[in-house]
């Protein structure tokens, strides 16, 4: 049996089970504290019964600035999944879906249009799962990721999938055949 829980400081020393993934980011422990301190609700762990971290969760809500409201790229409030990983020997058992529906949960609660998360073109495993949780893909961003570690090409693109949330009723914030519409990493804001 399996729990979920909000990610705790102790926590950060016993995700090596999840981090040892080539398809996994590794941030530094600074990028987890920011996360766990300024959305803690959006930072949650999955234990096994003996309390291993077999998988995460992080994220935040946030909105682009309002000058940027005039872009075709301008983001509204919704949630971003920055990162998602389960433990290799315990993936295919819903673990990811639980974890998503958990921070899904969350972002309705704070009022989000959408939530949002990155994921490599070439991770079709994962495009998929995001496929049968309601995500669909709203854009291609090329060369986002710096590395590709699938070949032997020097980047790879993103494919920018979304869900819609209650908050959205209209589906305004999704579109048909996303993987057409490209963009560059550069017309993407990161405040």
């Amino acid at each position: 049996m399996t729990a979920l829980r909000q990610c705790r400081m102790p926590d950060l020393l016993r995700m090596s089970l999840c981090n040892l993934d080539i398809l996994t980011e590794n941030y530094d422990v600074h990028f987890y504290i920011e996360y766990m301190s300024r959305w803690p609700s959006l930072f949650t762990v999955c234990l096994n019964p003996d309390g291993d971290v077999i998988g995460y969760i992080m994220g935040k809500v946030e909105e682009d600035p309002a000058y940027l409201s005039f872009s075709d790229n301008y983001l509204p409030w919704h949630g971003h999944v920055t990162a998602l990983t389960v433990a290799p020997q315990y993936r295919r058992l819903g673990i990811a879906r639980l974890l998503t529906e958990a921070f899904e949960r969350a972002c309705d609660e704070q009022d989000a249009w959408f939530v949002d998360l990155f994921v490599r073109a070439s991770n079709d495993r994962a495009i998929t799962m995001y496929r049968k949780m309601g995500y669909s893909v709203y854009r291609r961003v090329v060369n986002y990721y710096s590395d590709n570690p699938t070949s032997n090409t020097a980047g790879e693109d993103a494919l920018d999938m979304r869900k819609p949330m209650r908050r959205d009723k209209k589906r305004q914030h999704i579109r048909e055949n996303g993987e057409d519409y490209r963009i560059n990493p550069e017309d993407i804001y990161h405040g």
